[in-house]
C-alpha cells in the first residue's frame, strides 16, 4: 500500500475510570485473548502497510510489552516494520505529548524519513476491521486532501464522547463539532484519517508555530472550510471503547454470534501476541453457557453470559453472569457476581457477593495477597 500508518494510543481517559489507572486504553483486553491496539495493527497489516508507528505515552509498561515483538501482525521485515514512539527530553523539548497534533510534531522525524505519498491515521481504542486501502481509493477519487472515516450511531447511543459531522450529498464534511454536549449529528468521526504525507507535515508544522497541539480542533475543525476534508461511511461493525459502559457493551457484542463471525471468521484475521497456555479447562460441575472462556482459565462454578479472559480461575458453586473476568483473576468457592467487570489479578474471597443492576456495570477491584499451602 502507498502508505504509512500512525497509531495515536497515548491518551488517557477518566471515563473509563479503575481500568485506566495502571493501562494504556490501547493496552484494554479485549475479547478473552486480544488487545485493543490489536484491531488497529492487524487492519494495517492486513491493508499491507509495512510501516507502523505506535506513539505511547501514558501508562507504557503494559502496552509496550504487548508490543514487544512485531512478528504477531507480520511488522517483522527488512522493509518497515512496527515503531514505537514515546515523548523523549532532548536540548530543544521537555514537553510531554500535549495533544495529539504534538505528539505528531514530536516525531515529525518518521514522516520526514517516510517516502510512501499517504498517511493512515487511527486511534488505539477503536474495534473494527477496515481495508484502509478501500479509503485511499475514495480519497483519490474524491481529490480529497483529508478522509476521515465516519459511523452512522443508532438512535440511543451516547454521542456526547464522539466528534460529531455533517456532510453534503458529495460526502464533503461541512460541519464538526467535537463532543459537544448537545447532539447535532448521529454521524461520528471514528478516528481514522486518510491524509497526503507532504500536508500533513504542513499542516503540522503550522500548528506547532501557532502553539496548536490538538489533531481535531486544531486541524480538522479549524480547516474544513479551507481544506477538501470528506467523510468515508463505514456500513461494518465498529465502536470505540472510550467509556467503562462502551467497554463493557463492545465485549458483550462479542458473545453474539454474527459478530464473533464476522470478525474471527470473515475475511481477513485479527491478529494478537500468543501465550503459551493450555485450553481452557471445564471441570466436573462446571456449567457454561453463552459465554467465551479464554486459555488457561479453569472453571468449577456456573457461567451465562460472560465473557472470561486468560488465567482466570473460578471456584466450586461460583455464579458468574453477566460479567467481565479478566486475566489471572482467581475467585473463591460460592463467589456470586453479576453485571460487574472484575480486574486483572484480582483475588475474590470465597462466598463474596458483588452484584449490581443491568445498565450499572460495576468494577471489582480486589488486590490480595494469595497464600500457596
Amino acid at each position: 500500500m502507498k502508505a504509512i500508518g500512525i497509531i495515536l494510543a497515548g491518551g488517557n481517559n477518566k471515563r473509563m475510570k479503575e481500568l485506566s489507572y495502571n493501562r494504556a486504553i490501547a493496552a484494554m483486553p479485549m475479547v478473552g485473548t486480544y488487545r485493543s491496539i490489536d484491531f488497529a495493527l492487524s487492519n494495517m497489516s492486513n491493508s499491507r502497510i509495512q510501516k507502523v508507528a505506535v506513539l505511547t505515552q501514558y501508562n507504557t509498561v503494559s502496552l509496550n510489552e504487548h508490543l514487544n515483538s512485531s512478528k504477531w501482525w507480520d511488522f517483522g521485515r527488512k522493509q518497515g516494520g512496527l515503531y514505537v514512539f514515546t515523548p523523549t527530553i532532548t536540548a530543544e523539548n521537555s514537553n510531554w505529548y500535549r495533544g495529539t497534533a504534538d505528539a505528531l510534531y514530536q516525531n515529525l522525524h518518521f514522516l520526514k524519513r517516510s517516502h510512501e505519498p499517504y498517511v493512515v491515521l487511527a486511534s488505539g481504542d477503536g474495534i473494527y476491521k477496515l481495508d484502509y486501502n478501500k479509503i485511499l481509493e475514495y480519497h483519490i477519487q474524491k481529490r480529497a486532501d483529508i478522509t476521515v472515516v465516519c459511523k452512522e450511531m443508532p438512535e440511543g447511543e451516547d454521542l456526547s464522547r464522539f466528534g460529531q459531522v455533517k456532510a453534503d450529498d458529495d460526502g464533503r464534511i461541512r460541519g464538526y463539532e467535537e463532543k459537544p454536549m448537545i447532539e447535532t449529528s448521529r454521524n461520528v468521526s471514528c478516528g481514522i484519517y486518510v491524509i497526503r504525507r507532504r500536508l500533513l507535515i504542513e499542516l503540522i508544522e503550522r500548528a506547532a508555530e501557532e502553539d496548536r497541539y490538538d489533531l481535531v480542533k486544531d486541524i480538522l475543525i479549524r480547516y474544513k472550510d479551507i481544506k477538501r476534508i470528506y467523510a468515508y461511511q463505514l456500513e461494518t461493525y465498529w465502536n470505540n471503547i472510550s467509556s467503562v459502559e462502551a467497554y463493557y457493551r463492545t465485549n458483550m457484542d462479542f458473545l453474539k454470534r454474527d459478530v464473533r463471525s464476522y470478525f474471527f471468521k470473515e475475511g481477513n484475521s485479527v491478529f494478537t501476541k500468543v501465550d503459551d497456555l493450555p485450553p481452557a479447562k471445564y471441570n466436573p460441575g462446571a456449567n457454561i453457557s453463552n459465554s467465551l472462556i479464554a486459555c488457561g482459565s479453569i472453571v468449577n462454578g456456573t457461567v451465562e453470559n460472560s465473557v472470561v479472559f486468560k488465567k482466570a480461575y473460578i471456584g466450586n458453586n461460583c455464579v458468574i453472569k453477566n460479567s467481565i473476568i479478566m486475566n489471572d483473576v482467581y475467585i473463591g468457592d460460592n463467589a456470586v457476581i453479576e453485571n460487574c467487570i472484575v480486574e486483572s489479578r484480582g483475588t475474590i474471597e470465597a462466598n463474596a457477593c458483588y452484584k449490581s443492576e443491568p445498565g450499572d456495570i460495576r468494577i471489582v477491584v480486589e488486590k490480595k495477597d494469595r497464600f500457596i499451602i
